[in-house]
């Protein structure tokens, strides 16, 4: 069977891949969660932080700044 074709995991399939994590991880599983949440967390601030617009605008006033800095002395 072609690994393409099996599709999104159903409730029974869920079911299982939540076992293999509760014995892999064990005890741990709320830290390795809260873990994951947190790196989410920080990775969204960093897409929002990354705006180009942004960016693009700091980065031309700062040119200016100098640019007329350098001229006024």
């Amino acid at each position: 069977m072609n690994i393409l074709f099996m599709g999104i995991p159903g409730g029974y399939e869920w079911f299982v891949i939540l076992l293999v994590a509760l014995l892999l991880f064990g005890k741990r599983l709320p830290e390795v969660a809260r873990s994951m949440g947190q790196s989410i967390t920080e990775f969204k601030k960093g897409i929002k932080g990354a705006d180009p617009d942004n960016e693009i605008k700091s980065a031309i006033d700062e040119v200016k700044e100098e640019v007329n800095g350098s001229t006024r002395t």
